[in-house]
C-alpha cells in the first residue's frame, strides 16, 4: 500500500476510496468529535488500523508532528489528500446572500493550511477536493489562490508541482447520486494529470410541472453506460425500524402526497397536485423525494425538517442508506444519530469516485500500468426496478393552503435580492 497523509478527513469518504485504490492513510487529521468517533469505531478498525488519528484542528499541528506520527520523512509520502471545509466557496452561500466572503471568510484559512502541509512534507502527489464554488466561473479566487501558492512553493523549494483542476459529477462515473465536486491534482515532478472521461450517462431532467417520472430504458448509448439508480444502491437494504427517521415539522404529512422523483413543485399551479405553494417560492429540495429509477439528488449535510432528498417511503434515509448512496464500503459504520449521520455523510466524497481517481493517479504518476482502473465500490445493477408507488391523498389539514399563489418573479427579483439592493 502507498502511504498517504489525510487532512480534513471527516467520516473518511475520500480515504476509503483511496484505500481501495491502494493508498493507506498513515495519519488522519479531523477535529469534529463525531467524525472521530466514526474513525475510531471498533467496527471500522480494518480501515484505520495503521493510521494515527489526530483529533485537533490542523492549525494546531506542525508538519513535523504529522510526519513523525505518520513515521515518514519529508518527501516519502506518496499522496497528500484532503477536502478543506467548503462553506466559504459554497454556491448556496453565494446565492443566499448575493455574495460570499470567500477568501475573506476565516474558514478559508483551511486552504492555506493544506498548502502549508504540502510545502513542508513534499509528498510525491496531492489531491484536493472542494465544492464547485471553488472554481465558480466569475468567483474562482480560491482556485487562483491555489495556483499562485503552488507556484510559490515550487520557487521556494525547487519542486515542480503541477496543478490540474476539474469539476466532476459523480453520477457520470457510476455513483448513484448526482454530486458535483472540484478536484485539484498535482505531481511533484511536474507530471500533468489527465482526468478520466465520463463512463456513464446523465439522466434526463425531470419536468416538475407534471407527474411523469418515466425515463428511457437503461442501455448503453454512445459508449456510455446507463446511470446508476437509487434502487441499485438501496434494493438490498432492509427497511429500518428507527423512529428518528420519521419526518417532522409543518409539512411532514404532506410528503406522502408527493410522487417519487418530485418535490414541493408538484403542489403548485403548474404541477399535478393541489395549488398549495407558489411556483419556485421554496428551496428546490423541499419535500424532494427519491425515485427508484434515477440517481439520488445531492445529499446535504444539514437538511431542515422539510428538506430532502427523502426515501420513496416518505421518511428520512438511514445511515446505511446514506452510505450506500455515497458508495462507502458495505461494512463501514457511521457513529451517531440520524442528524449526525447526515452531517458526516452529507459532507463526504463518494468513495467510488475517490477510488477511480486514486487508480488513475497510480497509473499516471507512479507508472503502475498493471493497475486496473475499474472501481470496486459501485453498486451492482439491479435487473428489475419496481414501479413507483402512487402518491397518497393530501391530508385535510393542508386544504386551507390551496388557492392562488404568486410565482417567483425570477433570478435577482425575489424579496431577498430586492432587500439587499436597497
Amino acid at each position: 500500500m502507498h502511504k498517504s497523509l489525510s487532512l480534513f478527513t471527516g467520516a473518511g469518504g475520500l480515504d476509503l476510496g483511496l484505500h481501495k485504490a491502494g493508498f493507506e492513510a498513515s495519519v488522519a487529521v479531523e477535529c469534529d468529535p463525531v467524525c472521530i468517533e466514526t474513525l475510531e469505531s471498533p467496527l471500522n478498525m480494518r480501515w484505520w488500523r495503521n493510521t494515527s488519528i489526530i483529533s485537533e484542528p490542523i492549525e494546531d499541528i506542525s508538519s513535523n508532528q504529522l510526519l513523525e506520527l505518520a513515521d515518514l520523512e519529508k518527501g516519502e509520502a506518496k499522496l497528500l489528500v484532503g477536502g478543506p471545509p467548503c462553506q466559504p466557496f459554497s454556491k448556496s452561500g453565494y446565492w443566499h446572500s448575493g455574495d460570499a466572503k470567500r477568501l475573506n471568510d476565516p474558514r478559508a484559512n483551511t486552504l492555506t493550511e493544506y498548502l502549508r502541509v504540502l510545502e513542508d512534507t513534499q509528498p510525491e502527489a496531492f489531491l484536493l477536493e472542494n465544492v464547485p464554488g471553488l472554481a465558480f466561473s466569475e468567483k474562482d479566487d480560491g482556485l487562483q489562490l491555489l495556483r499562485r501558492e503552488v507556484e510559490a512553493i515550487n520557487r521556494r523549494t525547487g519542486s515542480r508541482y503541477s496543478l490540474r483542476a476539474s469539476q466532476l459529477n459523480a453520477v457520470q462515473f457510476g455513483v448513484p447520486q448526482a454530486r458535483e465536486r472540484v478536484f485539484v491534482i498535482g505531481h511533484r515532478e511536474g507530471r500533468v494529470f489527465q482526468f478520466p472521461k465520463a463512463t456513464h450517462r446523465l439522466p434526463p431532467r425531470v419536468d416538475m410541472s407534471n407527474g411523469v417520472t418515466d425515463v428511457p430504458a437503461r442501455r448503453v448509448v454512445d459508449g456510455l453506460q446507463p446511470w446508476a439508480t437509487a434502487w441499485d444502491a438501496l434494493a438490498s437494504i432492509s427497511t429500518p425500524d428507527d423512529p428518528d427517521l420519521r419526518v417532522r415539522g409543518k409539512w411532514a404529512d404532506l410528503l406522502p402526497s408527493i410522487p417519487e422523483g418530485h418535490n414541493y413543485l408538484y403542489h403548485t399551479e403548474r404541477g399535478g397536485g393541489l395549488a398549495i405553494f407558489g411556483w419556485r417560492r421554496r428551496y428546490w429540495s423541499m419535500l424532494l423525494k427519491l425515485a427508484k429509477n434515477r440517481p439520488s439528488w445531492t445529499l446535504t449535510a444539514q437538511p431542515g425538517p422539510a428538506i430532502g432528498p427523502f426515501h420513496w417511503d416518505s421518511r428520512r434515509l438511514s445511515a446505511t442508506e446514506l452510505c450506500a448512496l455515497q458508495t462507502f464500503p458495505d461494512d463501514y459504520h457511521i457513529e451517531g444519530n440520524c442528524v449526525m449521520a447526515h452531517r458526516q455523510l452529507g459532507n463526504a466524497v463518494p468513495s467510488a469516485l475517490a477510488e477511480i481517481l486514486g487508480r488513475e493517479i497510480r497509473k499516471q504518476f507512479f507508472a503502475e500500468s498493471e493497475v486496473s482502473t475499474v472501481p470496486t465500490l459501485l453498486p451492482a445493477r439491479q435487473k428489475r426496478i419496481p414501479p413507483a408507488k402512487d402518491p397518497e391523498p393530501v391530508a385535510s389539514r393542508y386544504k386551507p393552503f390551496v388557492g392562488e399563489h404568486e410565482e417567483h418573479p425570477g433570478a435577482g427579483l425575489g424579496p431577498g435580492a430586492i432587500k439587499r439592493a436597497v
